[in-house]
């Protein structure tokens, strides 16, 4: 069996060419990556999680660890040219070329058929004995290699090893270098480690959290002037300060402080605030963070009350609204009907508290959407607050919202009673 590569590389020299394998919310992901990479051109979907696209940006590890919905990213090796899976063990010889002494591979095999990718890894094993290469491979046929073993193995590292990317789809081939992968012990490290956890509520995910500061960056970038891409600031040669006002243990302000922005963060408990500071304490002394460098303020605070934020001013709000009660069994359309009243209230003040203190300040929230047994609820009067309290909601490129009438986006796991609704507000003009 033969499969043609079509071209899919643009004759602009300029661009690079990438595979990215997206987390499972597809469409968050992708809303992500056009956020940071606004010349991104989207070319096509390969087995439903893998996004080839186009960017003059040279992606690296440090662009993904900024990502918290990607969970690979490949670079395209055949340009213009016209190859068949005859090729692979050909190319795979050409980028282990500078590796010394024992090669480690890895094949991704998307859409190829099993029995295919069975005689790619012994035709790659073969052809690099034959050129006095001794090597191994991970993954299989089946089951490619996982993230933390692309790290473990060093195969992102071109002196030591390689894995392809191969995509196939009806008369399309793509073949790429693996060239950053998720950082599984780091993302460990920073929700197990730090010293405070608190169960009794709804427990925002660091990879969420990324997600929701890239989208912060790019309203911000926007705001000022300024076209969002790799490391931009709104004012050239500045950090960020971002301001969290339902900060919690401080999920959001341990990101930010991680990407070296400013934080600002503040919540109505007392316990709340005395955990973030000593999360965002555990994140200075782990990452070598000073405060110097990088100035962080936590204080006690109700979001709906007039903000205490003296001279420093946010660039960009970023937060999650409330959830309300951690919820043990799915709830009654009743249940939902009270709770949907409590937060719809909460979050038309805490709107109209910003626009009243921080009017031209954009904002990144989630809201609750509930699942009853036969019912999906969202706040039922948001986009009308969010009218009425002077936001617009917007969106990246390449995306459409979940529900024809909502431009936003849904973050939720199958098993959850509770999702997360994504808006981003611009004021308004």
């Amino acid at each position: 069996m033969v499969f043609f590569l079509v071209p899919l590389i643009s004759m602009l020299s300029s661009m690079h060419h990438y595979a990215a394998l997206l987390g499972n919310n597809v469409t968050i992901s992708t809303a992500e990556l056009s956020a940071l990479l606004p010349d991104m051109i989207k070319k096509t979907v390969f087995g439903n999680q893998y996004l080839t696209f186009e960017t003059k940006e040279e992606l690296t590890q440090e662009f993904l660890n900024r990502l918290g919905g990607t969970i690979l990213i490949a670079k395209n090796i055949t340009g213009n040219g016209v190859v068949t899976l005859k090729d692979i063990p050909t190319l795979l010889a050409t980028e282990l070329a500078t590796v010394k002494g024992k090669a480690v591979f890895s094949l991704r095999l998307v859409g190829i058929p099993p029995h295919i990718g069975k005689d790619l890894f012994r035709d790659c094993k073969k052809g690099l004995k034959q050129k006095g290469v001794p090597s191994r491979y991970l993954g299989s046929e089946r089951e490619p290699a996982k993230a933390i073993q692309l790290h473990d193995e060093n195969l992102l590292d071109p002196k030591k090893g390689c894995e392809l990317t191969i995509l196939h789809e009806k008369n399309q081939l793509w073949i790429g270098r693996t060239v950053a992968a998720q950082n599984v012990k780091a993302y460990t490290l920073r929700d197990i480690g730090k010293p405070v956890r608190d169960t009794t509520v709804g427990l925002l995910p660091p990879k969420l959290a990324q997600i929701l500061l890239n989208f912060g960056e790019y309203l911000a970038s926007t705001t000022a002037g300024q076209q969002p891409s790799l490391g931009l600031r709104p004012r050239s040669g500045s950090t960020l300060t971002i301001f969290d006002p339902f900060c919690g243990t401080g999920v959001i302000p341990v990101e930010c402080l991680l990407r070296r922005n400013a934080v600002l963060a503040s919540d109505v408990s007392l316990k709340a605030v005395n955990g973030c500071e000593k999360n965002l304490e555990w994140t200075r002394k782990t990452y070598k963070i000073a405060k110097k460098d990088i100035a962080s303020t936590v204080w006690k605070q109700d979001a709906t009350k007039t903000f205490d934020l003296g001279k420093t001013l946010p660039d960009v709000i970023v937060t999650e609204g409330t959830l309300g009660p951690a919820l043990s069994d799915r709830p009654t359309i009743k249940e939902i009907e009270k709770l949907m009243r409590n937060a719809e209230g909460l979050t038309e003040s805490f709107l109209k508290n910003c626009k009243t203190c921080l009017p031209n300040t954009p904002i990144v929230m989630t809201l609750p959407v509930w699942y009853a047994m036969k019912k999906m609820m969202p706040l039922s009067k948001v986009a009308s607050a969010i009218d009425a309290c002077g936001y617009r909601t917007v969106m990246p490129p390449h995306v459409d919202g979940w529900l024809p009438d909502r431009l936003s986006l849904l973050y939720r796991r199958n098993d959850q009673f509770v999702g997360r609704e994504i808006v981003m507000l611009m004021p308004k003009k």
